[in-house]
């Protein structure tokens, strides 16, 4: 009687479902779209490309992840409708609704809305032992640093956030194993990175020579967080094997984001399909593990597609104000 009780309870609940589901109007759905990456082999593509399939399969339509140039180019193409979905962070996202976006300056994107959270990028600064550097003060002036590939999120933002800090400084540019190597050979004096951790050239380094992971002081992230779109970051002591405690940071945060005229309803399902099940999220892609609906609040750029922000008031508690959502 039991197992009859469960079974029928199962049932109800199935058919509920069932019903709920069928009473969503799909009437204006797109019947394909596709998701703005970056290129392939980073962790865009993997974690972009992982959820359209997720998201295709689970809601039955066409679905899948694009190649692209990253955060800017992205903008742009769910800006224009030209992809429905995209994934871009905080800094892009602040300069695209400026109308600074170096793909069409001058024109503000602001039909790129936010969708849902997805991992953070946080920003870290390494030197070696024997230069004495352990602070951002000890920075001599005229140090040369290495602020990653030209044009990466990291060159854009950390020269920036160094001069507001006050270091004086020689900027040079590269990939990071390849920056790395000149720290070491002692052609830089720091290297500034803007990646997600642990940073495998830091790593490196760590068993090959002694370093330093330089933290923000409490004042220096203060004005950090005053200044640019980024939130408080803490490098856990456990990430490396030189860190005996956390190290205060700053991190920018990766946002999902949707053509802003998309029907709310179709953006409300997606959004279920992502943030309902983060284990499945952590099994496409580790950095999942941050796609939580409790960091709806990482958003202080981007306007919310409505059916995000119905999706977020419903099941995270979201306190979305009008002027934050997109038409409201």
């Amino acid at each position: 009687m039991k197992f009859l009780a469960i079974l029928a309870s199962c049932t109800v609940l199935s058919a509920g479902a069932a019903f709920a589901e069928s009473h969503v109007d799909k009437s204006d759905w797109p019947t394909s779209f596709t998701v703005g990456t970056a290129s392939q082999g980073g962790t865009y593509f993997a974690y972009g490309s992982g959820w359209a399939n997720l998201v295709a399969k689970e809601l039955g339509i066409t679905g899948g992840g694009e190649v692209t140039g990253g955060p800017m180019q992205n903008m742009a193409l769910v800006h224009t409708g030209e992809a429905a979905f995209g994934m871009t962070t905080m800094g892009p996202a602040a300069e695209s609704l400026a109308g600074t976006n170096p793909i069409a300056p001058g024109l503000e994107m602001n039909k790129a809305c936010a969708m849902f959270p997805m991992y953070q990028t946080p920003f870290s600064v390494t030197a070696l032992s024997s230069s004495g550097i352990k602070s951002v003060a000890d920075i001599p002036a005229g140090a040369k640093i290495g602020f990653g590939p030209a044009g990466s999120t990291s060159d854009t933002y950390f020269p920036r956030m160094m001069e507001t800090l006050g270091v004086d400084f020689e900027r040079r540019n590269g990939g990071w194993t390849d920056l790395g190597g000149q720290l070491q050979d002692g052609l830089l004096d720091v290297i500034a990175f803007a990646a997600g951790v642990p940073v495998p050239a830091v790593s490196q380094l760590e068993v090959q020579t002694d370093v330093n992971i330089i933290e923000f002081t409490d004042e220096e992230q203060a004005k950090l967080l005053e200044a640019f779109p980024v939130s408080e970051f803490s490098i856990k002591a456990s990430t490396y094997t030189t860190l005996k405690e956390d190290a205060t940071s700053v991190s920018m945060w990766n946002f999902s984001i949707a053509n802003c005229d998309l029907p709310a309803s179709f953006v409300k399902e997606v959004v279920n399909v992502v943030m309902s099940d983060n284990e499945r999220m952590v099994g496409i892609h580790k950095a999942a593990g941050s796609t939580l609906p409790e960091n709806w609040d990482k958003n202080k750029v981007l306007k919310w597609h409505p059916g995000a922000a119905e999706w977020f008031k419903e099941n995270a508690g979201a306190d979305i104000p009008a002027d934050m959502i997109y038409g409201g």
